[in-house]
């Protein structure tokens, strides 16, 4: 079973649907011993970060989220989900976030000359080949956001071009990020969302 943490700031009504569709048995919740007896676990997210903090410490789950991590339950941010993973963001002025992978989330430039935010399908080009995810090289997914996450090249699975490299996938021991929407990316996202379903049954 996956635990899909609720916070009230994720598309979890697709996420559930998503996996769903896969076959993979879901509950969406906010429950401490689901969520630590869980065989993965998905944090979603969709909105502003500083929010997203508050109401996973209201809720007490930011203890829960590092036990899942130190108990090595598989992991996987979607999105702000993703982006909550790292040390801190910048939007609305320097929030911490859950400091599990090392980076921090900035503003897309807006003086690339493209529309922020970056929202639509783009290409993955894949940097570490030896990650979980690395099947996603050339692959198109869906993206619906204005900040990216800055880390180090080792965490990287895979890029899309906006006239920055940003981080579609990230990966670090059993935590897992995505910037895009997996369930919003078709026959591909759901293939990585089955990718995240294997990596969860020897859990």
């Amino acid at each position: 079973m996956i635990a899909i943490i609720d916070y009230d700031a994720g598309n979890t009504f697709n996420v559930q649907k998503a996996l769903a569709y896969i076959g993979l048995d879901a509950v969406l919740t906010s429950d401490a011993d689901t969520i630590l007896h869980a065989d993965g676990v998905i944090l979603p997210g969709v909105g502003a970060y500083v929010s997203a903090v508050a109401v996973l410490k209201e809720r007490g789950l930011i203890d829960i989220i590092h036990e899942v991590v130190r108990r090595e339950i598989p992991l996987l941010g979607i999105c702000l989900g993703m982006q909550l993973l790292f040390d801190e963001s910048e939007e609305y002025g320097p929030t911490p976030g859950l400091g599990i992978i090392p980076g921090a989330v900035k503003a897309i430039p807006h003086n690339l000359g493209l529309r922020i935010p970056h929202m639509g399908w783009n290409k993955n080009i894949v940097r570490n080949p030896d990650s979980t995810f690395s099947h996603i090289e050339g692959k198109y997914t869906y993206f619906v956001h204005s900040y990216y996450v800055d880390t180090d090249p080792q965490y990287i699975t895979s890029t899309a071009d906006y006239g920055i490299d940003v981080p579609g996938v990230v990966e670090y021991g059993k935590v897992f990020g995505m910037q895009f929407h997996p369930e919003k990316s078709g026959s591909v996202g759901l293939d990585l969302l089955r990718t995240f379903g294997k990596i969860t049954d020897g859990n």
